[in-house]
């Protein structure tokens, strides 16, 4: 399915599929993690996030839409069409993510806001499009979030040409938006942010990735970014990507993450997961586990 909508107390939640598949070698994705642990995970694992036969994980991109109080949000933008990219997987991607976001009510002049967890390349994409070759926001009506801390740091990472995980993202995805006068930057202790949204600080994937959590009618549900790549790292939270820049951090940060959401009982709706793309923390002996969340 490329479009699925729940409710969440009065808000619906939709996520837009960009693309999902069996796209990375867990060795390059997760170096820490041997092959002897995968092998003992990939029960628990196949087939919708990890494919043995392949030895490939599933990879999602998706968009999250939040409609509520005539607001619609959406949580981070994908890798967007027409980017030049280095992986082969999104290097000018011709999708038809529009019409799936018009089809769920938002479309291009509907969104209100567009809140981002951080600022990598395929968590911003979508943010432009392409028009008379130059690269322009995709959401004129829409106020643009972005964490400060994260955007202070790759600000600098940009002047120093340090930072890889952008792959040119700053210049057709980012910096655009900002010099149209769109975005607002949220601290750590912005609060609620669109009316609805509580933002949670959660470093280690970045120094400023944050989290936002829904609230609504006792209902509650966890845009968790990329706290977890996958329920790999739900099951092993010690395992941190090859892409988290403050790894101590990341584990602490996900130790915090997983011990609430248990708890809790949230639903966590991660970005990259296999399907059903989010689910819950459930304890499992002394650690954890993931239990999906069917849709309706």
């Amino acid at each position: 399915m490329m479009m699925q909508s729940r409710m969440i107390g009065r808000a619906r939640v939709t996520r837009v599929v960009e693309y999902s598949a069996p796209t990375h070698d867990p060795a390059f994705l997760f170096p820490d993690l041997t092959p002897e642990d995968l092998a003992s995970l990939s029960t628990e694992l196949a087939p919708h996030h990890y494919v043995p036969a392949m030895n490939r994980l599933v990879v999602t991109i998706q968009i999250w839409i939040v409609q509520i109080d005539g607001k619609v949000i959406l949580i981070d933008t994908g890798v967007g069409n027409g980017k030049t990219r280095g992986p082969a997987r999104m290097n000018a991607l011709n999708n038809r993510v529009p019409e799936w976001l018009q089809a769920a009510g938002a479309g291009f002049a509907d969104v209100t806001h567009v809140v981002q967890t951080h600022l990598h390349a395929d968590h911003t994409g979508w943010n432009t499009v392409l028009d008379d070759g130059q690269w322009r926001p995709a959401f004129p009506n829409a106020r643009y979030l972005m964490p400060q801390n994260d955007y202070e740091h790759l600000a600098k990472a940009e002047r120093d040409g340090s930072d890889l995980t952008m792959d040119r993202s700053w210049q057709d995805s980012v910096a655009p938006v900002i010099d149209a006068g769109l975005v607002d930057f949220i601290s750590d202790d912005a609060g609620i942010i669109a009316g609805c949204l509580n933002v949670e600080p959660v470093p280690g994937h970045t120094p400023g990735m944050l989290s936002y959590r829904l609230n609504s009618e006792g209902k509650e549900g966890l845009f968790c970014a990329d706290v977890f790549h996958s329920p790999i790292q739900i099951l092993r939270p010690d395992i941190n990507t090859a892409y988290c820049q403050l790894p101590e951090v990341a584990r602490a940060t996900r130790a915090r993450v997983l011990a609430d959401a248990a708890e809790r009982g949230t639903l966590i709706m991660p970005m990259h997961f296999g399907a059903p793309y989010c689910g819950y923390v459930r304890k499992q002996g002394d650690g954890y586990r993931f239990e999906g969340a069917l849709w309706p």
